[in-house]
């Protein structure tokens, strides 16, 4: 059955491109599934043919219909699976670092997707062919919490609870050093980053903010330039507990950007144990002297332990926790055993 979305550009919103407006306005949809959905006709702006490109000038009217899904290519897997909850309408999973969400490129087998097919049989088509039922994700070797939705009534109200910042989602991290305060909120810009495209950048809102208190960012972590495709992002931490040069961190989100609470770690100068790309290498020097070791950290030390939302068909209040995983006890039992 297909979904209709009918929207109304903010006035705020004038000058930006539509495909960038849709990928905030449709949270449960990426940019690349946008511009296929325009590409396929299926995206008017005020009642005529749309283009990625267009740029808005506040007041129109869109509408957006999003198709029946496509019979799937892709073959499930019998592989294991945490399941915290299931009904007919969605599955809670705790995924496991290693495990990469939804099919792309270079990864088009083992994915998380693949092992919900083989168990649900169906999942909702919201988010195209190569991504059924995937509401929210987590990086491959982030671990922890993520609801998936079964059909497109249940991916529509949990996207929505997304979009408007209603779902808890709240992480733990072991990071070098320690923040600046106990606890702070840390808001900037996320986009690309200007020189390696694979890569997510940290930019200033005006200039860098940390509030609560905080430093400014590193070097090559907040990039100057324009605010064209840059979103905000929100992270809320709080100290939990040091040991040796570490500490244990509690995070909670309000926006859900790509690499967010790892570019935020790097922002506040202390970055997730073992995040070689925005951080440090995973061999981890500890000790001192002839007693010196050296532990080499399998995964990023980053963890979703709690999610929580309002079931989108019955109302009923959900909240789910998954305690550290096992690297997390391993590695603080080295620092301390290195300090000894």
């Amino acid at each position: 059955m297909a979904v209709t979305h009918r929207l109304t550009v903010p006035p705020g919103k004038a000058g930006e491109r539509l495909d960038r407006y849709l990928a905030g306005a449709l949270p449960s949809l990426s940019r690349s599934r946008i511009q296929q959905l325009i590409g396929e006709g299926l995206v008017t702006l005020t009642d005529a043919e749309a283009r990625p490109s267009a740029r808005l000038k506040g007041n129109e009217r869109i509408t957006v219909s999003i198709p029946p899904p496509r019979p799937l290519d892709l073959v499930p897997e019998n592989r294991p699976v945490a399941v915290l909850f299931e009904d007919v309408h969605l599955m809670v999973i705790e995924k496991p670092a290693g495990m990469v969400v939804h099919p792309a490129p270079g990864h088009s087998a083992g994915t998380l997707v693949h092992a919900l097919l083989s168990r649900a049989g169906s999942l909702s088509g919201i988010g195209g062919v190569d991504r059924p039922g995937i509401v929210h994700r987590l990086d491959r070797d982030t671990s922890g919490i993520i609801v998936v939705a079964k059909n497109d009534a249940s991916h529509a109200g949990l996207s929505s609870q997304l979009a408007s910042h209603k779902m808890v989602r709240r992480y733990r991290g072991i990071v070098w050093g320690r923040p600046p305060r106990d606890e702070g909120e840390v808001r900037t810009r996320v986009g690309r980053h200007p020189v390696h495209r694979r890569k997510m950048a940290v930019f200033p809102v005006v200039s860098p903010r940390i509030r609560g208190g905080g430093t400014a960012a590193k070097p090559g972590i907040v990039s100057p330039g324009g605010e064209r495709g840059r979103r905000i992002a929100v992270t809320r931490y709080r100290f939990l507990e040091s040991f040796g040069g570490f500490s244990l961190l509690e995070f909670q989100l309000t926006t859900g950007r790509t690499h967010q609470v790892r570019l935020h770690c790097a922002h506040l100068s202390c970055p997730i144990v073992g995040d070689d790309v925005y951080g440090r290498p995973r061999k981890v020097a500890l000790g001192r002297g002839k007693e010196a070791v050296t532990v080499t950290v399998s995964r990023f030390l980053l963890h979703a332990f709690r999610l929580g939302f309002v079931h989108p068909l019955t109302g009923r209040q959900m909240e789910f926790t998954a305690p550290d995983p096992p690297e997390f006890g391993e590695f603080r039992a080295a620092v301390l055993a290195a300090e000894r």
